[in-house]
């Protein structure tokens, strides 16, 4: 029988040509690996409502989701995800670290710095060699 496929979603913000990255929790699954922030959509749940709620949840901030960025494929031992990139804007609210050790701006030529989890990886290497541009 095959594995239902998670979907997450993964805000790719921009800032004065710098990224957002989030730091997973030592006791997160994928402990202290980074990521683009976001999360697994609930049933009958849209995507762009998912980035929206996650946001609220892991950071106490308001976004806009913009353009859909592509998505990718990863199948971890514990299951199999498609994260969905989006851009966001970052609307209100004071960032708070509700969900993750810690958080950074990037620039694009610093992510190969930071160990991302895999599934975000395909993103960085698309953000790196500007197949996404920011």
């Amino acid at each position: 029988m095959e594995k239902r496929v998670i979907k997450v979603t993964a805000a790719i913000f921009v800032n004065d040509g710098m990224l957002l990255i989030a730091k997973r929790k030592s006791t997160a699954r994928l402990p202290n690996l980074w990521e683009f922030p976001g999360g697994k959509v609930e049933p009958n749940e849209t995507p762009e409502a998912c980035l929206k709620r996650e946001l609220k949840e892991e950071f106490d901030i308001h976004v806009s989701v913009g353009e859909y960025l592509g998505s990718n494929i990863h199948t971890y031992d514990f299951g199999t995800i498609e994260l969905m990139a989006y851009r966001a804007s970052w609307e209100t609210g004071d960032l708070k670290l509700l969900d993750h050790e810690e958080i950074r701006w990037v620039f694009t030529h610093e992510l190969d710095q930071f160990d991302f989890a895999p599934a975000d990886r395909a993103f960085v290497e698309q953000l790196m060699n500007g197949a996404i541009e920011i």
